[in-house]
């Protein structure tokens, strides 16, 4: 199992907080991106902050990979510190990036995969809860900002005369095969621990 050493040992200890202070500096630039930006490139941006408020409820205090850990994965460590600082500070915050620019590069239709990761991350959430009849950690941003900004965003870009229906078929096998990429590795390292 890798070891955090130096960087990765500090980032692990400080990138919640550092996503919550990312998160109020992103929302603070929103008034003047507004009036630069046409609004479905306002709408993929807002993906990031938006992402970055629900790791904070999900991943305060280790929560959910310790929630994940106890409960789903019935007391093993299926999620390490290393896993959840990739998955979110690298796949995450690099995909809404990426999103954001060949949004603003290329054409709205081409961020679509922000908005389906997020409408796949809220269903999961969702499907957690129902499954296990209790809170899980992220549930609550899920429902109450996950599921309206991902959902405006698609109706928003949907109706951009350029968006196709390859875009959103794209942008929904990407965020499908992101999930299947993280729940595999979760398989394969609980397969390994026996």
């Amino acid at each position: 199992m890798p070891r955090l050493t130096g960087f990765t040992s500090w980032l692990a200890a400080r990138w919640v907080v550092a996503a919550a202070f990312m998160a109020g500096a992103l929302l603070a630039l929103v008034p003047v991106l507004h009036a630069a930006f046409a609004l479905p490139l306002l709408l993929i941006f807002l993906h990031s902050p938006g992402y970055m408020i629900h790791q904070v409820e999900e991943h305060t205090g280790d929560r959910f990979r310790r929630f994940a850990n106890s409960i789903v994965f019935g007391g093993r460590e299926g999620l390490t510190v290393l896993n959840v600082l990739i998955i979110n500070v690298g796949a995450v915050w690099g995909l809404n990036l990426a999103a954001l620019y060949a949004a603003a590069f290329v054409g709205p239709g081409y961020g679509l995969i922000a908005p389906y990761a997020m409408l796949v991350n809220a269903l999961t959430h969702l499907a957690a809860a129902a499954r296990l009849k209790r809170y899980n950690p992220g549930l609550v941003t899920s429902v109450v900002l996950f599921l309206p900004l991902s959902l405006v965003t698609l109706t928003v870009i949907g109706r951009d005369p350029g968006t196709t229906l390859a875009q959103h078929g794209w942008g929904l096998a990407g965020a499908l095969i992101l999930h299947a990429l993280i729940i595999a590795s979760v398989a394969l390292r609980l397969r390994r621990l026996g």
